[in-house]
């Protein structure tokens, strides 16, 4: 790479971390070509975005963003995205998937620097559509049993 690549890299990255709220890092030693693609397919539908970077580039693109105390060693695999539990889930499922060969490191979520067992409890946290899904499951509740109660009357009276 060129220094002029070098400096359009880490100006791209800042702000992309910059702009996310999770960042993940995970070791990927072990890991075929075809199986880094189906992580950024998966990804890639949670617009999530995966990319291996050198150390020193991915150190001063997280400088420039606010980032810092994160120790970076071998080789890293970096996700992020705007949704911490997306990418948990997106992590912890593909790594599970092919046998645990993709190892969580450490993290950036929302302010704080985390290890890989608080990256694998938010994976266990239903996203925001399963949550949005209970809140109306709740609020029609009173609605459906009112409903329900008319109708069984309606059928008490008829058998009456």
């Amino acid at each position: 790479m060129t220094k002029v690549e070098k400096t359009t890299l880490i100006e791209r990255l800042s702000a992309d971390f910059k702009g996310s709220n999770a960042i993940a890092i995970c070791d990927y030693k072990g890991l075929s070509v075809k199986e880094l693609e189906a992580l950024r397919q998966s990804a890639r539908e949670s617009n999530a975005k995966v990319q291996v970077i050198k150390n020193t580039l991915a150190t001063i693109a997280l400088k420039n963003s606010g980032i810092e105390d994160l120790d970076l060693k071998d080789n890293n695999i970096f996700v992020w995205s705007e949704d911490q539990i997306s990418l948990a889930k997106i992590i912890c499922k593909f790594s599970s998937s092919i046998n645990g060969k993709l190892v969580i490191k450490s993290g950036y979520f929302e302010g704080v620097i985390v290890d890989s067992k608080h990256i694998e409890a938010v994976s266990k946290l239903p996203s925001k559509e399963e949550l949005i899904g209970m809140l109306l499951s709740i609020w029609t509740a009173p609605a459906r049993y009112f409903v329900a109660g008319l109708d069984n009357l309606r059928k008490q009276k008829e058998a009456e």
